[in-house]
């Protein structure tokens, strides 16, 4: 069994930052791709950022030069720190992972997901 746990959202003014951290536990042999989704009211899940096992980053457009994506490869963790935070950032984030359990197949894994607020 795995699981991936998610902390770190909440209400944040507009130009605040809040880090997101996501924590993979459970049988894992190893751990791919990590990475952070978005869910706005009314919209599509959408790529915030990710990272590679080899340690290449991507980002979406809406979040270069504000968020950045790093992984703790010792602690099957990845965060997200954002930065300058915008209305727009509003959304429920989730964690993504492309996990091969010691039982089973690659496949990718989610977090339930963590609110994040930006509002004066």
């Amino acid at each position: 069994q795995v699981q991936l746990a998610e902390s770190g959202g909440g209400l944040v003014q507009p130009g605040g930052s809040l880090r997101l951290s996501c924590a993979a536990s459970g049988s894992i042999l190893s751990i791919g791709t990590m990475g952070w989704y978005r869910q706005a009211p009314g919209k599509q899940r959408e790529l915030v950022a990710g990272n590679t096992s080899g340690g290449s980053t991507v980002y979406a457009d809406s979040v270069k030069g504000r968020f950045t994506i790093s992984r703790d490869n010792a602690k099957n963790t990845v965060y997200l720190q954002m930065n300058s935070l915008k209305p727009e950032d509003t959304a429920v984030y989730y964690c993504n992972a492309e996990v091969v359990p010691i039982y089973g197949v690659r496949r990718p894994y989610w977090g339930q997901g963590t609110q994040v607020t930006v509002s004066s």
